[in-house]
């Protein structure tokens, strides 16, 4: 659903849920869950792309014969 729960109610009263509010609660941290997730996922990613531009610029010249 996203950020919209705006029809929420609609599919409570389309699965006659008994305790909406519950179950609310479980999306909500369920979501709250996936969405930490994915930013510490992106976190992960970005400083792992900071470590590989940062080296990219040397040139080692040990062990070259010529």
């Amino acid at each position: 659903m996203g950020k919209d729960w705006s029809n929420i109610e609609y599919f409570f009263n389309l699965y006659e849920i008994e305790e909406p509010k519950v179950i609310l609660y479980i999306m909500k941290m369920y979501e709250y869950v996936v969405v930490s997730d994915r930013q510490e996922e992106s976190e992960r990613k970005r400083k792992a792309e900071e470590r590989k531009s940062a080296g990219g610029g040397k040139n080692f010249t040990h062990n070259v014969k010529g």
